[in-house]
């Protein structure tokens, strides 16, 4: 959704692929990031950040947010830019603002399963959720409802119940 308008309330079951800006801003932030693997078979939590500005990893692209999460069957690992994670039944909402991609989000999330995977700007998920989410930022809108919309800016689609044709000009 990097740096667009975005409300989303959708049901989906399928697969996306993206590559975009904000993508490689992360890999300013995530370079040197030291290798992690853990599994979980219930979690629960709430956590809050406001970083900016250190030469710290995951702390060098101001911004700020909070989020809730809880699940059953969570397994991540990650490492430098590359990341996996594959998801069990779970639900999570937060509020975040990035300088990174001049952007502002809100979100709510409901799946029922989910694999990803990224490395750098691209990002590949396989799942079956209900999104509702709200993303502002200076360089396009996108609009959804039910998985039907469409996005106008830098990132040009139309959306049919879920089906999405788009690509991204810059």
């Amino acid at each position: 959704m990097g740096g667009s308008l975005t409300l989303v309330l959708r049901l989906r079951a399928g697969a996306e692929v993206t590559a975009g800006l904000s993508g490689l801003v992360d890999m300013i932030d995530t370079f040197d990031r030291p290798g992690r693997a853990f599994a979980c078979d219930t979690y629960a939590g709430t956590s809050t950040y406001a970083h900016g500005l250190e030469n710290k990893t995951g702390k060098r692209i101001p911004k700020a947010g909070i989020c809730a999460e809880a699940g059953v069957g969570r397994a991540k690992a990650e490492w430098s830019i590359c990341e996996a994670e594959a998801k069990g039944p779970n639900a999570a909402a937060g509020l975040g603002a990035s300088a990174g991609t001049l952007s502002a989000s809100a979100f709510a999330r409901a799946e029922v399963a989910s694999a990803s995977a990224s490395a750098g700007p691209v990002t590949a998920k396989v799942g079956l959720s209900v999104d509702t989410g709200a993303e502002i930022g200076l360089t396009g809108v996108e609009a959804k409802v039910l998985g039907t919309g469409f996005s106008f800016g830098r990132k040009m689609g139309v959306s049919l119940f879920g089906n999405e044709f788009s690509f991204k000009l810059w």
